[in-house]
């Protein structure tokens, strides 16, 4: 680049997300660049109209201004600078919209160290080409630009271990706790919506399709909750287990995951309560004349009359394929991909018969406000006094919730750490 050898290079990164800000000042900061960091799309445009800046970085989606309209102005603002859009909503139709408005690169968030370095290179290297033939041929940078690489691939496992322990666990505890409490009720309410969809087509179908197919079917759109929580955005304890990562990492301290998980995890309860309590009182419960009601009693008298250590240990196997949901999600750039990635862990964890701490403050509060509200009769072969509130924290929710630690944060959180992230021990020769 020929003017890199005569003066610093600046850049200006905006972004509404402090942990990107952060991330792009220490990784540029260290390849020779001043960098100027803002929060707010507009501070950004007055920067980039008072100061020159050789790159600057856009995210797509921000509070006061849609991103794409930003690099608009921004390229009509300081045409010299090189721009490239950064995002966590990735697309081939938003790359080419944000390509046309002046954008001469695009990256998908979560990126790592190399691939913003990459972009940001390569950004540069087409704009001193631009400003070398005096024009620019937009058509022919869409063609060229090899987006699917950098964009769109899915991500290898050792990525997504740096992605979990760096960014994500990271970026859990720096959020709002007022944001996380209004995400957590979102997500008990989406995994709720996942347990009555379920219920609601399973409740007759082993009769005629036989059991081993029901019990894929209530796993196939039980899934829906899960896809609810990634891809609409929503945070939900036992994904949480993954912040284990960022624990062990000293990213954070376990104090603090330890506080977002209580809180998350109150805050789904809410959730699911309040889907409980939609689910009794709409009625919907009283389908084929009571028969969905009736199945609903039926497996929150199962639940609670389970034992100890096979609650505990179902509850480990659910959380081992629901964290790699998370995990595989994480991988995929595109958001069929993360359905595919979500789906199958789901459908089998529910399938095998797994218990999930979250679903069961679902299904266990919606048998009992039928017992209580719905007046149905308690399933042959159970005691009714087996269903309350104290055997469903005690004898479920208890130990469920211990497996599914033990399940997400070992199995899965801790595994890739030590597969991935953990520190050599190897001495440096003298």
């Amino acid at each position: 680049m020929s003017d890199s050898k005569d003066k610093t290079l600046r850049m200006l990164v905006i972004d509404d997300e402090g942990i990107v800000l952060d991330s792009c000042r220490r990784i540029f900061s260290g390849e020779g660049y001043e960098v100027v960091t803002t929060d707010s799309a507009r501070k950004g445009l007055e920067l980039a109209t008072e100061s020159r800046f050789d790159v600057i970085l856009c995210d797509w989606k921000m509070p006061e201004l849609d991103g794409i309209d930003t690099v608009e102005m921004i390229d009509k603002r300081s045409p010299d600078s090189a721009i490239v859009m950064i995002t966590g909503f990735p697309a081939v139709e938003r790359a080419t919209e944000a390509l046309k408005r002046g954008a001469v690169d695009y990256v998908a968030k979560p990126f790592t160290p190399e691939e913003i370095v990459a972009a940001v290179h390569k950004a540069m290297k087409r704009k001193e080409q631009e400003k070398a033939k005096g024009m620019v041929d937009m058509e022919k940078i869409v063609r060229s630009i090899s987006f699917p690489v950098p964009s769109i691939e899915d991500k290898a496992p050792k990525t997504i271990a740096e992605t979990v322990a760096q960014k994500v666990g990271v970026g859990k505890t720096t959020s709002p706790w007022l944001s996380v409490l209004v995400l957590g009720i979102l997500a008990g309410a989406y995994i709720g919506f996942g347990g009555m969809l379920a219920t609601t087509v399973s409740f007759d179908m082993a009769g005629y399709l036989g059991v081993g197919f029901t019990k894929f079917m209530t796993g196939t759109v039980f899934s829906l909750g899960l896809m609810l929580v990634i891809i609409a955005g929503a945070e939900l304890f036992t994904g949480n287990n993954l912040m284990i990562s960022s624990a062990i990492a000293r990213e954070i301290t376990f104090g603090r995951m330890l506080k977002r998980w209580g809180l998350v995890y109150v805050a789904n309860f809410i959730g699911s309560i309040l889907i409980a309590l939609l689910f009794v009182f709409s009625g919907l419960w009283k389908l084929s004349d009571g028969a969905l009601g009736a199945a609903a009693v039926k497996i929150a008298y199962g639940k609670v009359n389970l034992a100890f250590l096979p609650a505990l240990l179902r509850g480990i196997g659910c959380n081992w394929l629901v964290c790699l949901a998370v995990w595989m999600a994480l991988a995929a750039r595109q958001t069929i991909g993360k359905i595919f990635a979500i789906f199958f862990p789901i459908m089998g964890f529910v399938a095998l018969g797994f218990e999930h701490s979250v679903a069961n403050m679902y299904f266990i509060p919606t048998g009992i406000f039928l017992k209580s509200f719905g007046g149905l009769a308690v399933p042959a072969g159970y005691a009714s006094q087996s269903l309350s509130w104290l055997t469903f924290l005690w004898k479920n929710l208890l130990p469920v919730t211990i497996g599914n630690i033990i399940g997400g944060a070992v199995f899965v959180g801790m595994s890739y750490w030590s597969a991935y992230l953990r520190p050599s021990g190897k001495s440096p020769s003298k």
